[in-house]
């Protein structure tokens, strides 16, 4: 029966670290975003955010976007530093041309850091993309 399912491969779609200046504090934070670089909007997005290794786990965060534009990006989250020593798993759920979409992105222990960054598709900015 599993057999049966197809579930589309995700092209065009990322999740990505960028670090940005936080205008009221003055200080450099790393932020999560959803980018979408694809010519079709993407619709009822859901995502689940978990952070763990042998010792430690993060509260399992939920979150949704309604609809997240082609060629566009949104902010999933503010990420502490104190995370990044963890293995962060975000969950990808969305519907394009009516079909289903699931990807399961992870950022490894210790990857979000400024030597990893590449430019990120659509925001133009440097950022950590998830694998």
């Amino acid at each position: 029966m599993r057999k049966d399912i197809i579930i589309p491969e995700v092209k065009n779609v990322y999740v990505a670290a960028v670090k940005e200046l936080h205008e009221e504090f003055k200080t450099e934070d790393w932020n999560a975003y959803i980018v979408n670089d694809n010519l079709e909007p993407l619709e009822m997005v859901l995502l689940t955010v978990q952070g763990y290794n042998e010792k430690q786990m993060t509260t399992h965060m939920r979150h949704t976007i309604k609809l997240l534009p082609a060629k566009g990006f949104a902010k999933i989250e503010f990420m502490q530093e104190d995370i990044f020593t963890l293995d962060n798993f975000y969950s990808v759920t969305y519907f394009l041309d009516n079909k289903m979409y699931e990807r399961r992105f992870e950022f490894p222990a210790n990857s979000i850091q400024e030597v990893n960054t590449v430019k990120v598709p659509v925001m133009g900015k440097d950022g950590v993309l998830a694998v």
